[in-house]
């Protein structure tokens, strides 16, 4: 990206980045999701840096995506059928630990809120908001 910048060190990285008019900024992201029509990409933990550059701000999010169906309401129940609970849907943690995270609520809340919206996350934050 810049001229004989293969050995430079951070500090003087930083220095050119800065006369350049270019800002650095690491963000301290719990979590990043992008939705688009067919999937939801939830990041949970992520590096995310930001960047200012020229009157415009670029996001970098380095982390391992959790993948997620998306139908026509929003998210799609999320669950899993259980042979054990006579058909009984089981909700799993990371959804659970997503809710209760996005909606301020313990875990025991957030599970209830997707037990009674059959799974659905966007439905559940919604109820406990």
């Amino acid at each position: 990206m810049f001229p004989g910048g293969g050995g430079m060190d951070d500090r003087k990285m930083q220095q050119m980045m800065k006369q350049m008019g270019i800002d650095m900024q690491d963000l301290d992201a719990e979590e990043v999701i992008i939705r688009t029509a067919d999937e939801e990409l939830v990041f949970t933990k992520p590096d995310v840096q930001r960047m200012d550059a020229q009157g415009q701000q670029t996001y970098t999010i380095v982390g391992e995506p959790e993948s997620h169906a998306v139908g026509e309401g929003g998210s799609e129940p999320a669950i899993e059928e259980s042979e054990g609970d006579n058909g009984a849907a089981e909700i799993p943690d990371e959804d659970v630990e997503l809710v209760a995270t996005r909606a301020g609520v313990g875990e025991d809340e957030a599970r209830d809120a997707l037990e009674e919206t059959n799974g659905d996350l966007a439905a559940a934050i919604e109820r406990l908001e």
